[in-house]
């Protein structure tokens, strides 16, 4: 096929215009001309508010549960406690796994992916597990973790999503964004 051909030419701008070809993502058509829609502010909010629920229904019962269950009376933790306590954290890490499966396969968690974001590198591409594991994840909590600058990088990090790009500071060391999906 010679694209310098007229007849060519033309076959190659039918072929574009095929109602019967595959359609194609949203997500292409905007890493074709660079513009992302970023996820609002109050959306990102959202989801790591949807995202915290099950935590926080967990650490509710186990404050209730553990001293009511766990008090052997000589104040110790009983069996009954120390299995209670067991259970907690095999909620608390199958939660975790299930958050990252979704991370890794849809570059969503549970609350970003019923509000309809997602997590992707700053050029449009998938963003893998490790990058948001390690970068996104590990990397802010052990720079939170140090006395005193921990405090105020914790501070400062979610207060990044104000400025112009609405990027928080582990968006930044991450190279990711989030957009809608």
């Amino acid at each position: 096929m010679d694209p310098y051909n007229s007849a060519d030419a033309l076959n190659i701008s039918k072929q574009q215009d095929n109602p019967y070809a595959v359609p194609s993502a949203k997500l292409a058509e905007l890493h074709e001309t660079g513009q992302w829609e970023k996820a609002g502010r109050g959306v990102r909010l959202g989801a790591v508010l949807i995202d915290g629920v099950p935590i926080a229904i967990v650490g509710i019962l186990a404050a209730i549960l553990i001293p009511i269950v766990g008090n052997d009376g000589k104040g110790g933790v009983s069996a009954s406690g120390m299995a209670l306590l067991g259970i907690i954290v095999l909620l608390m890490l199958g939660y975790v796994a299930y958050q990252l499966t979704l991370l890794h396969r849809h570059g969503q968690t549970f609350g970003k992916k019923m509000l309809g974001i997602k997590i992707v590198r700053s050029d449009g591409s998938r963003a893998g597990l490790g990058r948001i594991f390690w970068l996104r994840m590990f990397v802010p909590g052990l720079i939170g973790a140090i006395p005193l600058v921990g405090g105020l990088f914790s501070l400062i990090d979610p207060l990044f999503i104000f400025g112009e790009e609405k990027r928080c500071v582990h968006d930044l060391i991450a190279d990711t964004i989030v957009v809608t999906a």
